[in-house]
Parts: C-alpha cells; structure tokens; sequence
C-alpha cells in the first residue's frame, strides 16, 4: 500500500512533534535560518505532556530537514512510500484534458508536425475564428461537466465554420445530421436550421459528448464515438476484450486503435484533439501568431413572425450584415412565417429596439407575397416580373409542380420574397437532405437508437423481426447502445472489415465526408470488378465477352 505525505507532516512525525487538533498554529517569520519555522501555540491551562520548564504561551523554533532527509527516513519507517508533489507554481501552457501523456505517440507526434508545419498558416487561421466563440465554448464545456480544452474538438471537426457543411451533409461547427440534430433539441427546418448556431450546436454538442463520456467511462473513448459511432466502438471493446484487459483510462482508445478495426479517420481523430491542445496552447512555440477576436456577444429582441431582418437591423440602428452574422441558423433572411423568434442583434442595441420597431414603415415590414401562377407561366417569368433571379425564388418554392415541359402547373401559390429578404438570405441547401458518400444508402432505411429502445421494440416499429434486425446489421447479440445506427431496411451489413485505402492526412478543419456519432454513415469501398470467365481450353468462344461493371 503507498501513502503520501507532506514534507512538514513527515518532518512532523519524524522529528517527534505532537500535532493536536485544539492546537491552532500559525506561523511567523523566523530571523534566523531560512529553513525553520516559528511555531506560536494559543496557551493552555493545563498540558498533560507540558513540563516545568515549559512555558505555554512561548515560542518554539522547529529546524525542518530536507526533504531528501525526510523521504529517506520514511523510508525506513513506513517502507514504500510516493513522495510528495513539490508545492511550486508550475510554468507555460496548462491542459485539462491528457496531452503529456501522448504527446510522444506517433500518430500525435505526427499531427503535431503537420499542424505547426505544412498546415500551421491554416491552423492560425481556424484559431483566429474560434477566439471569437471560445469564452462561449468553454463556459458551456466547463457547465455541462467536460473539459474546457474540449474546445479544440470544433477546430478538428469545422475549423469553427458555422456554415461547414460536408459531403455527407454533416452541418456546422458541430457537424451534426439533421435527424440527430433533432434528437438533440436542435430545429432543423426549411426556415431555421440551428447547427448552423453556435450556442445551439455547443449545447447539443455537450450534450452529446457528456452522455458518450458517461457511458464508455473515457473521454477519449466518446471522441472516438462522437466521430465513428457508439455502436462502433462498443462492439469493438467487446470484441477485443481480452487484449484490452490490461489498459485502463485514456490508453484503452489507444490500444483500441492498434487494433485493424477503427476507420482510419477515427484512429486519426484523438491523435488530432491532442495535437490540436498541444499546439493552440501554446503557438509562440510552434510560431504561430494572431490577434483575437471580439467575442461572440449579443442582446435578443422578440421579432414578429414573417419579419426582415433588414427591418430588424433597421429598427436596432445597426447593419444587416452584423444581424445575420449573429443569426447564421436564420436561413431565409426572415422570421419563420407561423412562428416569432429571438433574434439577435450587437450588444446595446436592443434598448431602442422596440420603439424603432414601431417607428417603421409599413412595407419595410413586408417579407414575401403571394402570387398563384397561371397556365403556361415559368418560374423564370415570374422571377424576372419582380426583379429576382429563377434560381432565388426556387429558394423559397422548393415544392413546386412542373409540367413536362417545364412549365408551372396552374394555380399554384408562390411564395414571392423582396430583395431585402433575399438579400440577407442564405443560398444553402435543403436541411432536411442527407447524403452519404455510400450511393447504397439511397435504398437503405436507418434507425439511429434511442434511450430505452430495445431491438424487439424497433423491430416492431419497422414490421420486421429482431432476427432479421440482426442479420442485416451484423451483430450476434441483441444488444444495442443510444446513439447507434440500424439498418432497418436495405442491404445486409458485411462482418467483415473492407480493404482500407492508405490512410491520408485529414486537415483539421476540414468539414468530415462522414459523422458515425451523428447519423453514422458507413465508407464507401469500392468492390473489385468481377474477373471474367475465360474460354475452355481448345475451345473457341462465339460469343463475346461481357464487359465488367465495377459494383458500387
């Protein structure tokens, strides 16, 4: 068993002071050497150990040995025992996530090469935007019980873009899918679409990464499920239990990823956390300089449905570019048409909102018109009527019905919005979309698990059976974990782990062709083509041969 004491409690016992708990020391200034103490005690009537010589209210001078000295003689006494940590102010940058321990591994070492190297002007960049959302980040980290160096998990995932958006669809600073930005409280529709919304997102995101900490009991091990899927690394610890047993803590994602199991990007992705802290934290060492931004700060005013935000800036006396940069999950350039909203404008300019408001004109508060097309009539006709591009109004008219020919179907109503709508619009696609890198998935159904699902249960939601469940997502058990994809639908689930293309290095900030953790989409790996059959021997073939379609 080892113990740790302090140097004075050692030097206290060793030396053969009594310490009792009626006795409150308090130490002085000692004129003498510098290594002793002046112990004044509070008198006592009457002491059991005090002797005639003894004087209650005197002072004593108590000679401390080293620490080397008491170390030693501990030793002999107690036998093993962990010495005590010097109490000294320690210097330079200070992590509350581990970097030191795998500062020297290679895939961090690796990162932290190409990060203070061939990429550190990309990375300088990323830093400069995060300063602008890092109070905001790590006081929402530090709330909801993560580490604040958590932060640098946004530098890897988006580079601190709001508007990141990723082959797979994947939306935000957070890179969040649709589907499970809703499970996480987000809105995500046609009019608003709040990944894009930093406070929202980083809610969700704390949310999502507490409940993956809490359930794989390693933070590392949630950075590797918020990236490749719960289901993932759960099955992974399950199947590589025995060659795990010996590593505890963070060293388990580790050991995990020496294993030929985890997605290249997910080996790649704490290695890239790490290098991250290791680099921002202290950038004059890795030559990386740059001045920080304001921080992300703002009043809220409640804004009627359908209203400008041209006529909300108007009314705050401030631009509409400031209003939009604060409001990036606002997508239409309006409030939603049924619903009155927050919005946010630049910090002090919410006193004179509501009396500017009023004060406006009655057509800077028109947002769109209704305008029902007639036979023969095209969107670009339309669109040129009032001064606005086809593709503009296609913006705001996603539903409508074309003939053939590609007229508009008569008697339609069109949603016509004004230019200054459209000027503080977004031209993003719709959030509601999710693609992935797999065309396969096109066919397929998925069923990302809930708290308290069971496999039986979501079989029965789909019409199907938990066997069948079973074999078209692979597992032998009929266990399931919050967070995991289910092909409920569609192809069966190899077991089999495909050829893996060499690992390339993923550039932090880069938005990710994939989120496992957040509507897990498998890679694509491409099947060989078929080898084609060839003619028996001696044998001429009449026919000719079939040329080979590589499968997808």
């Amino acid at each position: 068993m080892k113990f740790q004491l302090s140097t004075i409690a050692c030097a206290a016992f060793l030396t053969g002071c009594v310490v009792r708990p009626s006795v409150a020391p308090r130490v002085v200034a000692a004129p003498a050497r510098a290594d002793t103490i002046r112990v004044a005690t509070a008198p006592e009537a009457a002491h059991p150990v005090a002797t005639a010589a003894a004087d209650t209210s005197a002072r004593m001078v108590v000679a401390l040995p080293t620490a080397a000295e008491v170390s030693n003689r501990a030793s002999e006494v107690f036998g093993d025992i962990a010495p005590a940590s010097p109490d000294t102010t320690v210097s330079g940058p200070r992590w509350d996530i581990d970097v030191r321990s795998y500062e020297t591994q290679e895939r961090v070492a690796r990162y932290v090469t190409i990060f203070s190297g061939p990429a550190r002007r990309r990375i300088t960049e990323r830093l400069k935007v995060g300063s602008r959302y890092e109070p905001m980040i790590r006081a929402r980290m530090k709330a909801g019980g993560l580490p604040e160096d958590m932060y640098y998990l946004a530098l890897i995932e988006s580079g601190f873009d709001p508007h990141a958006y990723s082959k797979a669809a994947a939306v935000g600073m957070w890179q969040f899918m649709s589907s499970t930005a809703r499970d996480m409280g987000m809105r995500v529709d046609w009019w608003v679409d709040e990944r894009r919304d930093p406070v929202r997102s980083t809610g969700a995101a704390v949310r999502f990464i507490r409940g993956l900490r809490d359930q794989f009991g390693s933070l590392y091990l949630a950075a590797a499920a918020y990236n490749g899927g719960p289901g993932r690394i759960s099955r992974g610890l399950s199947k590589y239990a025995d060659d795990l047993e010996g590593s505890n803590g963070e060293d388990v994602y580790f050991a995990l990823a020496e294993k030929d199991y985890l997605r290249s990007e997910t080996k790649g992705y704490v290695p890239q956390l790490i290098a991250a802290a290791l680099v921002a934290k202290d950038p004059k060492r890795y030559g990386m300089e740059f001045t920080p931004l304001p921080p992300f700060a703002y009043d809220s005013v409640r804004a009627p449905a359908r209203t400008p935000l041209a006529a909300i800036a108007q009314a705050a006396g401030v631009t509409v570019g400031e209003v939009k940069e604060l409001n990036p999950h606002i997508l239409r350039g309006m409030t939603p048409p049924k619903d009155a909203m927050w919005v946010r404008v630049p910090v002090g300019s919410s006193a004179g909102f509501d009396s500017g408001f009023v004060a406006l004109p009655k057509d800077a508060l028109v947002a769109t018109r209704s305008v029902t097309t007639k036979a023969k009539e095209t969107l670009g006709g339309i669109a040129e009527r009032f001064g606005l591009g086809a593709s503009e109004l296609a913006r705001y008219n996603p539903g409508v019905k074309k003939s053939k020919k590609g007229r508009l179907v008569a008697g339609q109503e069109l949603v016509v919005p004004t230019r200054a709508v459209i000027a503080a619009s977004l031209d993003v696609p719709d959030p509601s979309i999710e693609k992935y890198p797999n065309s396969k998935r096109a066919h397929t159904s998925f069923h990302v698990v809930k708290h308290g699902e069971t496999l039986g249960g979501i079989a029965k939601k789909y019409g199907t059976s938990t066997k069948s469940l079973m074999r078209l997502n692979g597992l032998r058990k009929p266990l399931i974990f919050p967070g995991q994809e289910l092909v409920v639908k569609g192809e069966v689930a190899s077991r089999k782990a495909k050829a893996r293309k060499s690992a390339g290095i993923q550039q932090a900030g880069e938005p990710r062709a994939a989120k496992s953790a957040r509507a897990p989409a498998r890679s694509a790996a491409k099947k060989k083509a078929p080898a084609q059959k060839k003619p028996a021997p001696h044998k001429k073939s009449s026919k000719k041969k079939p040329t080979p379609k590589a499968k997808r």
